[in-house]
């Protein structure tokens, strides 16, 4: 009977009432997700899209990739396509103080008289542009390097405070809106706990997880991770309006998800009211800000004021503080990295901090736990640096017990129970017991097998371990003698993870010498530094064999490192390791390089900061191959700085206290006159690393700390 009655419905009655139950799924979407004024209960809700559902699953000729069905996501794995951004996605200037806004607010004023400003939260999150045509979203862009990002589009369509379709009418046939993909408080905590019920590395931040979650190659796990979006600029061609404000009225009659806290100031006392007032009523807010950002309002104004290459001229950002917070010291544990070093980790009373439950806080080294006499139970403040890190800043003395005792630092490793040694001019106490000691043999090979090292795709930290504890590895070089059918029966991986594995392991007997050297793990043998003594011992075997003298000769390696690598080729298990590698043909000389100029010669240079054309690493060769020497830190040897958005405020002061140089990234390749045209095919090039290359970061910072939780440092806006 029901087939009957089912048949007796005509298709003109099918698609009509598809079409009604997508446009009212749309707005109980909106009311809920955007207005926060839901009208019918979610039993309702779900009713209909239930409804909607089989429908389109009956009725495939009626498909429609802007559905509300589809923020459910899909179980497909996606690999993100590289976009050009049709309006590049710049950065905001970072100010830190109210006197460095008040120069902002001077030098507008001086070029445009009175303006009015716009202020906004600064959500911390992660920057999305998304296109709409004809009133339905097109295409969701990350921000990447400014200039080219992913597309994540079918990610972006889970999230329900979005628009698929556009509502009420006035806006452009085409038109780029940029904001921000968040994910509230609420959200974090639900999803920490259910990774920790699972035994799962947990998120260290809101950040972080919106960062990851949208990048996530299947949208069904986005969708039930419940990120949120607030949009914030609009661009396009002849937009019909004369200010800022105007346009974020606009976008919300639109449907889109517009901060309710945004205000007009009409002066800069009013900015620096809505400032003070917001750094403490942020505490109370469901979701993640970092600042304020502080635009002009007028467009006019805008277009007097212009750009620089990196970030529009009327438009700044304030960055809070960080959070501090006073809890008690429960315990601390001690941890040991690949190098040995033991790093006290403290236990603590669980306290909101920026947003997140702190539970654990780093405490470097005995000298910081001896230089705040911190004991156990006492109250101690908790800041993070950066709003990332949570760290111990001081102990609240006038609460501390009568009966409390000094702490004493622990003596052996919590490992191995070797006995601990320090060595001259460190801070930290380290376990010499490398060839038995579990967290470093596994810590050796996890840094080989990074992407600045041996990049050997497949091979995560749960995976080295998978294998260490399988017996299949102990070092290094047990790589090169792994086979495929070990690997397919083990659990999480079978037969294509095993191949691509071993694909990878044997496309890494191609990485050039100085990352292989970097791989060995050397003591405090860098990135750079392994450049360095690759350049000019030109192969490992010289190395080997240089004195004590002939290594410090090489840049950069000064008697603590030179005393390192010798140390390390004396002992036995590592020369044999070396072999092993040989035999298994990896590369451990130097191929030929040909200079660019002699441009820089004689030129020490730091580069700070993210880059559009060109990544840090690059820039580096670039200086290397025109004859420059590459430094870390400031000095007052330095010549110039390379700045990028976001430089370093410490470096920054540095270089003006010591009156050094700050080119951009543009007077740098002017400088040593490289073609326009060569940097734009790099940039398109390095389009395909860059996912990998965000991801191997915080897999690496996981590594460090990897069981900290709630510590990891690990970042988004149309301008940050």
């Amino acid at each position: 009977m029901r087939c009957e009655l089912y048949n007796m419905v005509s298709i003109e009655d099918i698609k009509a009432e598809i079409d009604s139950l997508r446009r009212a799924l749309n707005y109980h979407n909106h009311k809920y997700y955007v207005e926060n004024s839901p009208e019918i209960s979610d039993f309702e809700f779900d009713t209909m899209m239930r409804r909607l559902t089989d429908l389109e699953r009956e009725n495939p000729q009626f498909a429609d990739p802007l559905s509300p069905s589809v923020r459910v996501g899909s179980d497909r794995t996606s690999e993100f396509v590289s976009v050009k951004h049709r309006y590049p996605m710049l950065s905001l200037s970072n100010t830190y103080s109210k006197e460095e806004l008040g120069e902002f607010f001077v030098r507008t004023e001086k070029e445009v008289s009175k303006s009015e400003y716009v202020c906004e939260l600064k959500f911390d999150g992660t920057a999305i542009s998304l296109t709409y045509e004809n009133g339905r979203l097109t295409r969701a862009v990350t921000r990447g390097d400014g200039t080219t990002g992913d597309d994540v589009t079918a990610n972006v369509k889970t999230i329900r405070s979005i628009p698929l379709v556009l509502s009420g009418s006035g806006y452009p046939d085409f038109f780029e809106i940029r904001g921000e993909i968040f994910m509230p408080y609420a959200s974090f905590e639900r999803l920490n706990a259910e990774r920790e019920a699972a035994s799962e590395q947990l998120f260290a931040n809101p950040r972080n997880a919106a960062a990851g979650t949208l990048k996530q190659q299947q949208s069904a796990v986005v969708a039930k991770r419940g990120l949120d979006c607030t949009l914030y600029q609009i661009s396009g061609e002849a937009l019909p309006f004369k200010s800022h404000i105007e346009t974020l009225e606009a976008a919300r009659s639109w449907g889109f998800k517009i901060s309710e806290h945004i205000k007009v100031c009409k002066d800069a006392s009013e900015v620096f009211d809505y400032i003070s007032y917001w750094d403490e009523a942020r505490k109370s807010l469901p979701f993640p800000t970092d600042g304020v950002v502080i635009k002009v309002n007028d467009f006019t104004s805008r277009r007097i004021l212009g750009f620089t290459a990196k970030s529009p001229r009327w438009a700044v950002a304030y960055k809070f503080k960080a959070e501090s917070a006073v809890t008690r010291l429960l315990s601390i544990d001690y941890q040991v990295g690949r190098t040995g070093a033991i790093t006290p980790v403290a236990n603590l009373e669980p306290v909101q901090l920026a947003g997140t439950t702190v539970k654990r806080a780093t405490l470097h080294n005995a000298e910081q736990i001896s230089a705040l006499d911190i004991r156990i139970g006492d109250m101690v403040h908790v800041e993070k640096g950066g709003e990332i890190i949570p760290k111990i800043t001081a102990v609240e003395f006038s609460e501390r017990d009568k009966d409390s005792r000094p702490l004493e630092y622990i003596t052996q490793c919590p490992e191995c129970g070797t006995p601990l040694v320090r060595y001259e001019g460190e801070a930290k106490h380290y376990c010499p017991n490398q060839s038995g000691c579990r967290p470093q043999i596994l810590g050796r090979i996890i840094h080989f097998i990074r992407r600045k090292a041996l990049n050997i795709d497949g091979l995560g930290a749960e995976t080295i371990e998978l294998l260490f504890d399988n017996k299949l590895i102990h070092n290094i070089a047990d790589l090169y003698t792994l086979k495929a059918q070990d690997l397919a029966v083990l659990p999480r991986l079978g037969e294509k993870s095993a191949d691509n594995i071993i694909s990878s392991i044997e496309a890494s007997k191609t990485v050039p010498f100085a990352r292989v050297l970097f791989g060995l793990g050397i003591g405090f043998v860098g990135e750079t530094t392994a450049k360095y003594l690759a350049d000019q011992f030109k192969s490992l075997d010289r190395i080997i064999s240089a004195t004590k003298e002939e290594l410090m000769e090489s840049d950069e390696v000064g008697e603590k490192i030179a005393d390192s690598i010798i140390d390390y080729f004396a002992q036995p298990e590592n020369m044999e390791t070396i072999e092993r590698l040989k035999a298994a043909g990896l590369q451990f000389k130097s191929e030929a390089v040909q200079m660019h100029s002699e441009a820089l010669v004689g030129k020490n240079i730091v580069v700070s900061g993210k880059f559009i054309q060109h990544s840090r690493d690059e820039l580096k060769r670039l200086i290397e191959l025109n004859g420059g020497k590459n430094q870390s830190g400031v000095t007052s040897t330095t010549h110039f700085i390379i700045a990028g958005e976001n430089m370093g405020p410490a470096k920054l002061q540095k270089a003006e206290k010591l009156g050094i140089k700050i080119l951009s990234e543009e007077e740098f390749i002017a400088l040593i006159g490289e073609n326009s045209t060569a940097a734009e095919e790099r940039t398109e090039e390095r389009t395909e690393e860059r996912t990998e290359e965000r991801t191997e970061e915080r897999t690496e910072e996981r590594t460090e700390e990897k069981n900290i939780k709630n510590i990891q440092p690990i970042q988004g806006s149309l301008f940050d």
